[in-house]
């Protein structure tokens, strides 16, 4: 199946794909005229503080299946659309009781006004794979905007192998860099050196 893939490595949180998310997801889709629109379109993609200094990570929907979201929403507002497999959330039908976010295992849920009442009220919002974008031909937003390409578009195994072939090359690179250790440290220092240098492999992968 298609989908968005998140290499966090790559990301440098420049926060452009949130952008791109919004105004795809606004009324007039034009970046001058979206964040003056009532209600202020949101981004369905979160980018957050990675878990070390200077890091990333775009947080998104995975679209699981079963979805943990689809089976505790009561009203029905959150379903899976089985012609494209991504999972949908019905204005219409929400009623704001959070039980999806409550039981969302990637917290990528989260509740703004949508304008599809008198007034607007408040309701579930979350990625939709952007199906109308796709639909069409095109890329979703998100992945259309990133430009170190911490976020891929394609068949979910095909990324995953180049995924795992770039992994591994910077394994083997990592490993050439340093002399073979032919014994186990002797001293403290001589342990001490050892972590810094393993240390100093991990961060290169």
């Amino acid at each position: 199946m298609k989908t968005v893939f998140v290499n966090p490595e790559r990301c440098i949180g420049c926060r452009q794909c949130e952008f791109a998310c919004a105004v795809a997801h606004s009324r007039s889709h034009d970046a001058a005229t979206a964040p003056f629109e009532t209600p202020r379109p949101h981004s369905r993609i979160h980018v957050g503080t990675g878990t070390t200094y200077n890091t990333s990570f775009p947080n998104k929907c995975r679209h699981c299946d079963p979805a943990p979201c689809v089976e505790g929403c009561p009203t029905s507002s959150m379903h899976r659309d089985r012609e494209r497999d991504v999972v949908l959330a019905d204005d219409h039908k929400c009623i704001a009781c959070a039980m999806c976010a409550m039981v969302c295992p990637f917290d990528v849920i989260t509740f703004h006004s949508a304008a599809n009442g008198a007034p607007p009220r408040v309701v579930a919002t979350k990625c939709d794979g952007c199906v109308e974008r796709v639909s069409s031909g095109e890329i979703p937003a998100c992945v259309e905007a990133c430009k170190v390409d911490a976020l891929l578009f394609g068949d979910l195994n095909t990324l995953i192998a180049a995924d795992r072939l770039h992994v591994s090359d910077a394994v083997m690179a990592a490993t050439k860099s340093q002399a073979p250790v032919e014994e186990p440290p002797a001293t403290v220092s001589g342990w001490r050196v050892w972590g810094e240098s393993a240390a100093h492999i991990s961060e290169e992968i």
